[in-house]
């Protein structure tokens, strides 16, 4: 069965930082790009973050560029992303989802294939 599946997430002071992680199972990782998108209660899903399944190139939204960090372990089937200096505006629902595209689209949810169940990230004092 393939599956993503998020973890990391919780409860964070701003400022404060967490690292999400993303499993898959019932693929190999290594031939998919990954990408985290997030949605807020009243908002769009957007994307955050991509890593390419070729070359590692990453992907950022402006909104998260120099804070957030992408990165992927294929032996372990696993990519991150590193969130650092975390403001009130980043709590979501964050979601790792995998696909093949042009990674110039990478920022539009519907180029993946595959979605994870969601990990609720809270920045808030």
């Amino acid at each position: 069965q393939v599956q993503l599946v998020e973890s990391g997430g919780g409860l964070v002071q701003p400022g404060g930082s967490l690292r999400l992680s993303c499993a898959a199972s019932g693929f190999t990782l290594d031939y998919y790009a990954i990408g985290w998108f997030r949605q807020a209660p009243g908002k769009e899903r957007e994307g955050v973050s991509c890593i390419s399944s070729s070359d590692g190139r990453t992907y950022y939204a402006d909104s998260v560029k120099g804070r957030f960090t992408i990165s992927r372990d294929n032996a372990k089937n696993t990519v991150f992303l590193q969130m650092n200096s975390l403001k009130p505006e980043d709590t979501a629902v964050y979601y790792c989802a995998a696909g093949r595209f042009r990674h110039k689209r990478w920022y539009f949810a519907s180029e993946y294939d595959y979605w994870g169940q969601g990990t609720q990230v809270t920045v808030s004092s």
